[in-house]
């Protein structure tokens, strides 16, 4: 199950980043570009542990047990509102419904995975529309 997850996953991102591509994908193109780099690094760094994580627990009992407890019942909440946030935010950027739609199954699956990616991906745009 854990490789049909992470390779579901890779398919995912070989997609994302395909059919995203820009040339200025990785590239400094003003000082505030350089948070691109971070969010790239916060990205790979969660990637990482996650699939860490993986390898220690199962992600089912994980959350088996923490639906049993209030505050993890909360943290899911405040979780998938996070995410629903995310969904608008994509729907701002990209002024599409398709496009939400598209990134819907990801975010409710792989979380905030998901959310870096994307937010990695369309930096440059998120950033110019926030300062204009």
């Amino acid at each position: 199950m854990k490789i049909f997850f992470w390779g579901v996953f890779a398919l995912f991102f070989i997609c994302a980043i395909a059919f995203s591509w820009h040339d200025k994908m990785f590239m400094l193109n003003n000082p505030l570009s350089f948070g691109k780099y971070i969010v790239w690094t916060v990205f790979l760094a969660f990637l990482s542990y996650s699939i860490y994580c993986s390898s220690k627990e199962n992600l089912f009992k994980s959350i088996r047990k923490m639906a049993e407890l209030h505050w993890g019942r909360q943290i899911g909440i405040d979780l998938y509102i996070g995410l629903s946030l995310t969904l608008l935010i994509i729907y701002l950027n990209e002024g599409s419904l398709l496009v939400v739609a598209l990134w819907f199954l990801p975010i409710l699956l792989f979380a905030n995975l998901a959310t870096l990616l994307y937010f990695a991906i369309h930096f440059d745009s998120i950033v110019s529309k926030l300062l204009s």
